[in-house]
């Protein structure tokens, strides 16, 4: 079981991480992944490897596409940006398809539907969804998370580079709640029992997507038959008892 520590750890890594079995070379399609978002994507500390949810499904449809691929961990912000300039081919990173995001960047058929959902302390009594969701409230910065706490009048958003720091702050008394999406909330929980628990339920309806830069527009029905192929096969019923339960 992860503790809690690797929190910190994880911020401090960089750029570079490439997935075991991938190419390095420049003939491989960069994928970038901002690897701060367990159990979908985040560094095992004891390997320094990128590993969670998503990187299975990626490697999956890279096998299945015959596509060569490099993961590249990058912040949230950079991934975004990248993926609208073209600066990376495709990105998996637990990103909602939104109309907004569409405008800068393709998408895959949908692969995982997560809604946003609140973390408080243990010992919150009065935060009990996202009806009286009030203080200051922390989300990682750029995600519909943080775009759903701007629209609550009562609170006051803080944002994070890495949604770890945010659940750090919120065990030590620093703010009120933390908003992200409802799997990652879930194992975050798990982690900390002693410490977290989920208030309310999942208060929106996203689905995540794999984004593909503009001018790529070949990839996408490959993705999508890998994706309907798996789909098929009941794999990302396997992926999700390998790392959400």
């Amino acid at each position: 079981m992860r503790k809690t520590s690797w929190l910190v750890l994880v911020s401090l890594l960089v750029v570079g991480f490439v997935v075991p079995g991938c190419s390095s070379g420049s003939s491989a399609l960069t994928v970038a992944t901002d690897a701060t978002w367990p159990p979908f994507e985040y560094v095992d500390t004891d390997t320094n490897e990128i590993v969670g949810f998503d990187i299975d499904v990626i490697t999956m449809i890279a096998e299945k596409a015959d596509l060569d691929i490099e993961i590249i961990n990058v912040g949230w912000d950079p991934l975004l940006a990248g993926m609208a300039q073209g600066t990376y081919d495709m990105a998996i990173s637990s990103i909602t398809i939104t109309e907004d995001r569409k405008k800068q960047m393709l998408f895959s058929d949908p692969y995982f539907p997560a809604g946003q959902i609140v973390i408080v302390a243990k010992d919150e009594t009065e935060i009990t969804g996202p009806e009286n969701l009030a203080g200051v409230v922390g989300a990682q910065i750029g995600t519909t998370g943080a775009f759903e706490v701007e629209k609550i009048e009562a609170a006051e958003l803080k944002t994070y580079d890495d949604i770890g720091l945010a659940v750090q702050d919120l065990m030590n008394g620093q703010i009120a709640a933390v908003v992200c999406d409802n799997p990652v909330a879930l194992d975050y929980v798990k982690v900390n029992p002693d410490d977290l628990k989920i208030v309310g339920e999942a208060f929106t309806d996203e689905w995540y997507g794999i984004a593909v830069a503009k001018g790529n527009e070949d990839i996408v029905p490959k993705l999508n038959a890998a994706i309907a192929e798996m789909q098929a096969e009941g794999a990302f019923d396997d992926i999700s008892r390998k790392w959400l339960e």
